[in-house]
């Protein structure tokens, strides 16, 4: 959603409350491309704090499928986050707090999706996991643990022995 901001940026104090909507249905990064099943719409609020500075200022709530961080099934992950954005404009464009320059505020266009996606980033879940004791998947065959067994070797030897079980190899194969 793209938010006319025209009128705040040009009056020192001016203050507008936007409902938005989104209108992204998957958040897409480096890890993949999640599904956003959920979203309701949010209150942003635009201030013009003077001296070249814009406050916005909303609470985010959405549920994104995040798959499991051990058996990789769909997870219905709630992400819930503020923004809370200290913007300062110079030479037609705007820099946050860190003075980086920001991707979703162009001229007097104030694109929504974009900010949100920006703070999904840093509002990532660590690690989502399906249960607390999700049992991941075979590293042998790949089967989800949780739903059935498989009859590959659990133990997986210690690299560091690698040398030694090679000399018990080879004892074994010397004939009697």
């Amino acid at each position: 959603m793209i938010i006319d901001i025209s009128e705040v940026l040009q009056t020192e104090g001016k203050e507008i409350t936007e409902e938005v909507t989104l209108a992204m249905t998957s958040f897409a990064s480096r890890l993949g491309d999640f599904p956003i099943q959920a979203d309701a719409p949010f209150l942003l609020t635009i201030a013009n704090e003077g001296n070249r500075r814009l406050l916005l200022r909303g609470h985010v709530e959405l549920e994104a499928e995040i798959a499991c961080a051990r058996c990789l099934e769909e997870v219905p992950t709630s992400i819930r986050f503020d923004i809370d954005k200290e913007l300062v404009i110079r030479d037609g464009s705007a820099f946050d707090e860190e003075m980086e320059q920001t991707d979703y505020l162009i001229g007097f266009e104030l694109d929504a999706d974009k900010l949100v996606c920006a703070e999904i980033l840093v509002n990532w879940p660590m690690k989502v996991l399906c249960r607390e004791d999700c049992k991941g998947i075979c590293r042998v065959c790949g089967i989800n643990l949780n739903h059935g067994t498989c009859s590959c070797q659990k133990t997986e030897p210690d690299p560091r022995m690698a040398a030694i079980q090679d000399i018990f190899q080879k004892f074994k194969e010397l004939p009697v």
